[in-house]
Order: structure tokens, then sequence, then C-alpha cells
């Protein structure tokens, strides 16, 4: 399927305005972030940075917004990319716009899959873009001096409140408030109906509150997980230089092994948030898809 030139436009203006909301949302819970003591954690220039300026003015941001930085380069080369190719779309697209067009279909055909109905290409840019935003800050960990902004939960926080407040949205906007709070009270029609909406519309306003929470939980534990194991993994090689008389900055480089492993697993996270994503959009949409 050819992707329409008007398609990359707004997956280009999605781009810029999901991943600026995400971040506002996850600078606005910076302070609700929480990560494990002790952990083993692959350093970073940032760590370099903290350790150069001590506890200097400087020193102290850094290592406050230590993880807002990482999600400020990654949403910067989103940006970049998308201004790049996809500011001007040609008829006969050049390399980086055929690179761009194959993501943008993949995730077009993705939404509509999930999402269906007559308006579901609107999605588009918000899907695609949690999918890009969190596919390349998973990967982040893989390139030296960086490190994935999904390990933590205020990042994971911001990008599912963003999940939630458009799905709030897209359910009042589509289906009207009055028509929403009842879908909320188990639609009741009758007079047992109506009783039971004393329970029912509190589970359900829990099942929404739950929503999120789970977006940004699994996500957060996922990638934590798997840089612990990076981490773990290259202080092995680390040890075993030293076991065999080699400089520490000559490790064993046993890291290599899990690339793969780490490609696919931070793939299926990013696509597992973006597919429930589309789901809660769906289930949100107008009363045709119930």
């Amino acid at each position: 399927m050819a992707v329409e030139p008007q398609t990359i436009s707004r997956m280009h203006k999605g781009v810029r305005s999901v991943t600026l909301a995400a971040f506002i949302v996850a600078v606005a819970g910076h302070s609700l972030a929480y990560a494990a003591g002790g952990a083993p954690e692959v350093a970073n220039f940032v760590d370099i940075l903290i350790k150069v300026f001590g506890d200097s003015p400087m020193g102290l941001f850094l290592s406050t917004w230590e993880n807002i930085i990482f999600c400020a380069l990654v949403i910067a080369f989103l940006s970049l990319v998308a201004w790049k190719f996809g500011r001007n779309p040609k008829l006969v697209p050049t390399p980086g716009q055929n690179v761009l067009e194959v993501f943008v279909e993949f995730l077009d055909e993705l939404v509509k899959g999930v999402v269906g109905g007559s308006r579901w290409r609107k999605h588009t840019p918000i899907v695609g873009t949690m999918f890009l935003y969190i596919w390349f800050m998973n990967l982040s960990a893989l390139v030296p001096g960086l490190k994935s902004p999904t390990a933590y939960i205020d990042t994971t926080l911001g990008l599912a409140l963003v999940v939630f407040l458009y799905v709030q949205y897209i359910a009042i906007s589509e289906q009207g408030v009055l028509h929403y709070l009842h879908h909320l009270a188990g639609e009741p029609r009758d007079l047992v109906g109506w009783i039971l909406a004393i329970i029912m519309f509190p589970l359900h306003l829990l099942g929404e509150i739950i929503k999120p929470a789970s977006l940004c939980l699994r996500l957060c534990f996922n990638i934590f997980a798997e840089d612990v194991l990076l981490a773990v993994i290259l202080g092995l090689g680390i040890l075993l230089a030293g076991a065999m008389s080699l400089p520490w900055f000559l490790p064993i480089p046993i890291q290599f092994f899990i690339v793969p492993l780490i490609l696919i697993f931070s793939t299926v996270q990013a696509l597992v948030f973006s597919l429930l994503t589309a789901v809660y959009i769906s289930l949100a949409s107008a009363s045709e898809h119930h």
C-alpha cells in the first residue's frame, strides 16, 4: 500500500506533539521516580559528568535530571529525522523517505487492523509515535554512553498518562459525556441495572485507572531487568578480562551474545505498549465497536 504524503506529514506533526507531551508529563512526574537501590547499571556520559562536577550546582542539576536528559536526546533525534524526511515528502521518494514510509505503512496497517472503523487513521500519529519513541528509548542502552529512560518509572508513567488522557478524550469526544458515564455505569436499562450501577461504576473507573498503571509498570520493569542483565554481562566480561590479566578497558565482549536478545525484547515491549494503546483507543471509540 502506497503511503500518502499527507500521512507522512501527519506522522511528522504527531512525532513532535506526542513526544513533547510525553516529555512534559515525564518531567512533571519526575519526583515520583523510583529505582531499586544497588542494582547494577552501565555507566553513561551523564554519570561521568556528575563525577566531574561533583557537588556543584551543575552536578546537582545533572544528577536530578539525568533521566530526563536522555528522554530529550531521543526526542531531539526523532524530531530531527521527522523534520528531515517528513517536512516535504516527494512523489519520487529519497532513500530516507523510503525508510520512513516503511515505518509509516507498518504503523498505519497496525492501527487499521486494531482500531478499525472509518476514522482509524487519525490515531496513527499517537500510536506510531509511542512505538518509535519507546523503541528508541529501549535501545538506547546499546549505545555506549547512553541509557534506557524507559527503565525508570518517571518515563513510563509519563507515557502511560499521555495514553490515559488521550483515551479519555477520545471516549468523551466520540461518545459524549453522558453516554460515556452511562457506559462506565454498565449501561443499565432497568431497575436492577441501575442498582448494580452503584457497583459497576467504581469497578469500571478502577479498570480505566489500571490500564495506564499496567502499561507503566510492565514497560518499566521489563526494560529495567534488561538493563540489569546487560550490566551484569558487561561486568562479567571485565572480570574475565582481569582473570586473564587483560586491562580493564579491554573486557571480553561477551555482551554481544545478548544484543540480538535485547533487540528482540526491546522491540516486543514497544510493540506491546503500542498495541495495547490501539486496543484502548478502539474500546473508547464510538458505540459501533461495542
